[in-house]
């Protein structure tokens, strides 16, 4: 007798459920016949035991109940309703033939809402369920809003509302990455721009510049706020989410924040042991190879014993490089954080060392360094981390070049109290799309000359994370003379001592 079976789940959503509680076969199908319409799903049930099971499956919005039933009453009925929690709230409209005063009061104080008589007037009838489910919807929806609200101000995510630049709403999680106080959200609404800029380094530079008019049709939008680390706290990353599909409600956007640090120098530290790995092993490993071969590829006889302990100890020297080199990635995995450990400084001084053994490493012939700065001048990053950017960076100008065989210049000036290095190659330009996209990470650009797909497509995006992370940053642009590309890096300065 229930028509919930030919509704789409869409479609009962928006109905208000009814249950039809009555012993009488006629008097259901009278209550069917009255109540029939898209307004309502019907529900039934023909006693008292199985008015209860029904109310509890079916939650209804409304029970129409009969009085007079066999076994357990309609008075019944609608006590033990009551008395259950979850079905305590379930409006109830006594059903009956009864008209007598004593009878409505022992139904009210079974907890009855109303009462109609029978026969039934079936405009009155109408009138009372239309009204009484109506309110039920309302009530529902608050409640549905109090759980919706319970779970956004617990969530472990920030959110805001954000109209235009202004912050109308933020969840305590919001006010407490953000430092913001709730009642200045509620009465002055603070500008988003101006809270952030505060405490934050807000990345990528080119769509922050566009806030709050970012265009992003129905997309998503995923912004970065750093706080980059300083001599008494590690870096912290937000993670900013504009969503697109809910870009033009009236009550302004909606912005998820979520502290993404963990992921972030987990993902860095991740590749910055490949980089290392690479860069302790390949030399000593070719070494040792290279000596081993020549022993085994020449008779003993054509060689001197000058040449023979020559060879071997080679050999030697490269085996207790590559022992060390192991060691220290042993070390390393034990502490992967070290990429970028809190107070460590890198010296201008150990440039062109540096330079030099990552050209060596990654076996380049024409590698060119060009340094300027005052002696003992330090950067905000830490050596191992200045060595994994470098590392990619020169690996990157031979991977991308059509021979691979790039020749490479790397300049160094003080500039505006900040250092600036440029990493120039004569490979090829990029495409606009291409320069935009390659500190997103798994853009593999390669595939897109070569064919392809070396790696993770990682390199890029964290040498800007790690850039990001100490207050310094980095742009890409095609050179203006040649084909090529210069990697711009800038990082902040701070005194030798």
């Amino acid at each position: 007798m229930s028509n919930s079976q030919q509704l789409a789940p869409v479609e009962q959503l928006n109905k208000s459920t009814i249950l039809v509680v009555d012993d009488a076969p006629a008097g259901r199908e009278t209550l069917q016949a009255l109540l029939f319409s898209d307004a309502y799903e019907l529900y039934f049930a023909n006693d008292g035991l199985q008015a209860l099971e029904k109310a509890a499956s079916v939650r209804p919005d409304l029970i129409l109940l009969d009085v007079m039933m066999p076994g357990i009453d309609g008075f019944e009925v609608c006590r033990r309703l009551r008395a259950t929690p979850e079905l305590a709230h379930i409006p109830v409209i006594m059903v009956t033939a009864l008209d007598d005063r004593m009878s409505r009061l022992q139904g009210i104080e079974s907890g009855a809402d109303d009462f109609v008589s029978k026969p039934f007037d079936s405009a009155e009838l109408r009138a009372r369920v239309r009204t009484i489910t109506r309110l039920n919807r309302y009530r529902r929806l608050v409640e549905e809003r109090k759980r919706f609200e319970w779970v956004v101000e617990n969530a472990e995510d920030g959110y805001l509302l954000v109209d235009a630049d202004a912050i109308v709403y933020a969840n305590p999680r919001a006010q407490t990455l953000l430092g913001l106080d709730g009642n200045d959200c509620r009465i002055e609404h603070p500008s988003l721009l101006k809270t952030v800029q505060r405490t934050f380094h807000c990345e990528p530079k080119e769509l922050w510049s566009q806030w709050p008019h970012i265009q992003s049709d129905r997309q998503d939008i995923q912004l970065y706020l750093i706080a980059p680390e300083s001599p008494t706290s590690p870096v912290n990353w937000i993670e900013m989410t504009v969503y697109g599909h809910l870009r033009a409600d009236e009550n302004g956007r909606l912005v998820r924040l979520r502290d993404v640090t963990a992921a972030k120098t987990s993902l860095r530290d991740m590749w910055s042991f490949h980089t290392m790995v690479m860069h302790k092993l390949n030399t000593p490993m070719h070494m040792m190879l290279g000596s081993m071969e020549l022993l085994t590829l020449n008779p003993l006889d054509t060689l001197s014993n000058r040449e023979i302990i020559d060879l071997v100890e080679m050999a030697t020297s490269g085996a207790q490089r590559l022992a060390a080199a192991i060691n220290d990635v042993l070390q390393y995995a034990t502490a992967p954080s070290l990429v970028m450990r809190v107070g460590e400084r890198f010296c201008v001084d150990d440039f062109p060392r540096l330079i030099e053994e990552t050209r060596a490493n990654l076996q380049l012939t024409h590698v060119v360094s060009d340094i300027q700065a005052p002696p003992g001048l330090c950067l905000n990053i830490s050596p191992r981390a200045m060595e994994s950017i470098l590392f990619e960076l020169l690996e990157n100008a031979g991977k991308f070049h059509p021979t691979h065989t790039p020749r490479v210049l790397v300049t160094g000036r003080l500039a505006n109290g900040r250092f600036q290095l440029d990493v120039e190659d004569d490979g090829i330009h990029l495409s606009p799309d291409q320069l935009s996209r390659v500190w997103l990470p798994y853009f593999q650009g390669e595939r897109y000359f070569t064919g392809e797909v070396q790696g993770m497509g990682l390199g890029l995006p964290i040498v800007a994370s790690i850039l990001w992370e100490c207050g310094g940053d980095c742009s890409i642009s095609n050179r203006s003379d040649a084909p090529g590309v210069i990697v711009h890096l800038s990082f902040p300065t701070v005194s030798a001592a």
